[in-house]
């Protein structure tokens, strides 16, 4: 999760939304990423999206069964879909989003054999966003 906030940190340095992710298989990180809509145009550029879209070119493959993705916040119901088709074996986030994660919609968006964890170092991955909006608004 370190790691996916150092990803978030880049985020918020860039001005964009402060979310980074991880993905990690067979203890090593494969993919990595952070929220890049401003910069890219466009806004399906999630951190999850980023370090999926990576992890699947490392492996040479669509399927992340074997992965684990670690998340600074909740995913919303695009992130959880495409985790759901890269069958994701695990996921792990930091802050819930209560406003847009995925569970507010459904947890049947995930691949039923996924597991998740929720809440790893929530306080810190919470603060980064709370400090990005406080300064926007």
């Amino acid at each position: 999760m370190r790691e996916a906030l150092r990803e978030a940190q880049a985020a918020y340095d860039e001005g964009e939304v402060p979310i980074g992710a991880v993905v990690v298989a067979r203890g090593r990180i494969i993919g990595r990423g952070h929220n890049m809509t401003e910069r890219l145009h466009d806004p399906s550029a999630h951190a999850e999206m980023i370090a999926l879209t990576a992890s699947t070119e490392a492996l040479g493959g669509k399927y992340l069964t074997d992965c684990t993705l670690y998340v600074t916040v909740e995913p919303c119901p695009m992130c959880a879909a495409a985790l759901c088709w890269a069958q994701v074996g695990r996921i792990v986030y930091g802050a819930a989003d209560p406003k847009r994660g995925y569970s507010l919609y459904s947890p049947s968006l995930l691949h039923p054999k996924t597991e998740t964890s929720s809440g790893v170092l929530s306080e810190e991955c919470g603060r980064l966003m709370l400090e990005f909006f406080k300064a926007k608004r």
